[in-house]
């Protein structure tokens, strides 16, 4: 039954010629509630679901119109900022790569065993060969630490990250600093921000590694290092 209906028959329930004139209200109210609650005229109303529904789209167009009268340039204000924080996300995470989790444990750089410099450097060359670019990156890196210390360049210390390696073995190896620097930030990329590496990273890693074999330590920086 349509609701046109529905008010027809609470009207014929209230008729003035079939109730005292001095009926009161709240009696008048509750017949008409009593027959307006009979299951007959809710038959087409929307279920529950459809109902909260309905009010949540009413309350996001609200909340849109409101942020749109608000905004710069009404409905094309609000796409433009839109698409500026989707372009700034974008390149924030081109930069700094997947989120990782921020703790890296204490054996990071060189895992939980006791390699050589060679060992590391066996495992990089394998790598390399069948084309694992990320992987070879990672134990090129490793067998250049390992060399510093075999070297007593920096002293064996566990935990150490490759950029405190870098920053400590550039203060002996002053000609050579920048470039571990910058070996030390491709190691992270690749091992915590989710870069892969490629052919050129670990051509230049291993150009620096056979380098610093033979590299002689300045003296200034060494005695600086001591006094530390």
């Amino acid at each position: 039954m349509s609701g046109a209906g529905a008010i027809t028959s609470v009207r014929r329930l209230i008729r003035a010629d079939e109730i005292p004139v001095d009926t009161p209200r709240v009696p008048a109210r509750e017949a008409a509630e009593d027959e307006l609650s009979r299951p007959m005229y809710h038959e087409n109303d929307p279920n529950l679901l459809q109902r909260g529904l309905n009010r949540f789209w009413e309350w996001i167009g609200s909340l849109f119109d409101s942020v749109a009268d608000g905004a710069p340039g009404g409905p094309l204000g609000i796409v433009l900022v839109v698409l500026i924080v989707v372009g700034l996300a974008a390149a924030l995470w081109w930069r700094l790569g997947t989120p990782q989790r921020g703790v890296r444990s204490a054996d990071a750089l060189f895992g939980s065993g006791t390699r050589s410099a060679d060992a590391y450097r066996t495992t990089a060359e394998a790598h390399a060969a069948a084309g694992r670019w990320t992987e070879a990156v990672q134990e090129r890196m490793r067998a250049v630490v390992r060399t510093l210390e075999e070297r007593a360049l920096l002293d064996p210390r566990p935990g150490r990250t490759a950029d405190e390696a870098a920053a400590e073995a550039g203060r002996s190896l002053p000609q050579h600093a920048d470039r571990l620097r910058t070996a030390a930030r491709v190691f992270d990329d690749v091992t915590y921000g989710g870069r892969t590496a490629h052919e050129q990273a670990y051509a230049t890693l291993r150009a620096l590694d056979l380098e610093l074999m033979e590299a002689k330590p300045s003296l200034a920086g060494t005695a600086r290092g001591a006094g530390a």
